[in-house]
């Protein structure tokens, strides 16, 4: 008899996890690239077709956490309540990660989450492939801001903001500051970021 599919589901997550875990372990402790994939797949204890099946590059075993927010910008402007504009709905919502301490705003101090940035920052490959998931998401944002040239335009600017924050957020951190020393300023700084782009797009 085969397996549910719901059991099946829950195995495949699990193998996942299991890879992710021991990528960013080596990782963490070896440094990018002084970790094959071979090791990974030794620690995971799985097959490297099978470490593919679920990750397509060495990259993806690391930058799937960012994966995890493709897109969010755009689903955040679609499914905004009536009369919200854009940019304020963009403004709450980081506000909000800000509020949660969530590791994508940069605000985050726990050692792992410190040590995962500092390592995608400051290798190339990850850093290039940063940037692709960035563009991704820019593009999705300009398709439900404006499909010309001025949505474009709004976009970029709002990927930036959000990423400058999260990188200024996570240097203080990194600098040996706590999140919640940090919180205040990461809270001003957004709400200028957010007010002068508001200011620049009309859309306030």
């Amino acid at each position: 008899m085969s397996e549910p599919v719901g059991l099946r589901a829950r195995k495949k997550g699990r193998t996942r996890d299991a890879i992710a875990d021991a990528a960013i372990s080596l990782f963490l402790a070896r440094g990018f690239d002084q970790v094959s994939v071979s090791d990974i797949a030794a620690m995971a204890e799985v097959s490297k077709p099978t470490l593919f099946r679920y990750f397509a590059s060495k990259e993806d075993l690391i930058l799937h956490r960012f994966a995890d927010h493709s897109g969010e910008a755009a689903r955040v402007v679609r499914d905004r309540p009536p009369g919200i504009a854009p940019m304020t709905a963009l403004h709450r919502h980081f506000r909000d990660g800000l509020d949660r301490f969530e590791p994508v705003t940069g605000l985050n101090d726990h050692p792992e989450v410190v040590a995962f940035h500092r390592l995608v920052f400051t290798t190339p490959s990850l850093a290039g492939r940063l940037l692709q998931y960035m563009l991704d998401d820019e593009d999705a944002l300009a398709a439900v801001l404006d499909p010309g040239v001025r949505g474009r335009l709004q976009a970029a600017q709002v990927i930036a903001v959000r990423r400058v924050l999260a990188r200024t957020n996570w240097q203080k951190i990194a600098d040996g500051r706590t999140a919640h020393d940090v919180r205040p300023e990461a809270v001003a700084d957004a709400d200028h970021a957010f007010a002068q782009l508001s200011h620049v797009t009309g859309d306030s």
